[in-house]
């Protein structure tokens, strides 16, 4: 059976961004399989009064330069700072979900992502979801469906529950196990932790 690591990220993280355009490829190499979770993150924060860079100016200046950077490293676009915050009602996330049941997670999830940062349309925009299921040739009335039903919000509540178990706190979060690694910077990490296990 292949290594296995837990991806938990949330469709309105900056720096997941970096993460999700490069997992596949360096889990691959690294023969290990990973499971794309999203989570409600902005729960989380809220309970432990853990906004990051909301009305916190010169903190957020850093971030765009940093994950500009960090893009640049990995050759990865980054034309200009995108919509941020974004996706309030936590539709492309529940759109996620329904995505990571069906077994088409990281295409929707890339697709969203370049969306975002490269053409500046922010994740869930009732505009601009349709145009990207569409062209992961799904039935966007279908999906925004179910992904609004009560069984989809019922399991982005019990994956919210999952990572509030093991004392995540923040995207992107890698689990090996019950062993969390927070931050892109500590993906190889997790990845080199779930090869040694």
């Amino acid at each position: 059976m292949a290594n296995e690591i837990d991806f938990f990220f949330f469709y309105g993280s900056t720096y997941s961004y970096l993460t999700v355009m490069r997992i596949d490829q360096i889990a691959a190499q690294s023969g290990v399989r990973v499971r794309w979770r999203p989570f409600n993150v902005r729960q989380i924060m809220t309970e432990q009064n853990n906004i990051p860079f909301r009305g916190k100016p010169v903190k957020m200046r850093y971030m765009w330069r940093d994950i500009e950077r960090r893009a640049g490293r990995y050759g990865i676009p980054f034309l200009k700072e995108p919509p941020y915050p974004v996706d309030p009602e936590n539709l492309a996330n529940r759109v996620g979900v329904v995505a990571a049941e069906q077994g088409w997670c990281p295409a929707y999830t890339k697709a969203t992502y370049r969306e975002w940062f490269i053409n500046g349309k922010a994740p869930g925009d009732p505009e601009h979801l349709p145009v990207i299921l569409e062209g992961l040739k799904q039935n966007p009335n279908a999906i925004i469906e179910q992904a609004n039903g009560q069984a989809t919000r019922d399991k982005y509540d019990a994956e919210t529950e999952s990572a509030r178990c093991l004392g995540i706190f923040g995207p992107p979060t890698f689990v090996v196990g019950r062993e969390i690694f927070w931050g892109d910077d500590r993906l190889e990490d997790a990845l080199d932790w779930s090869r040694k296990r």
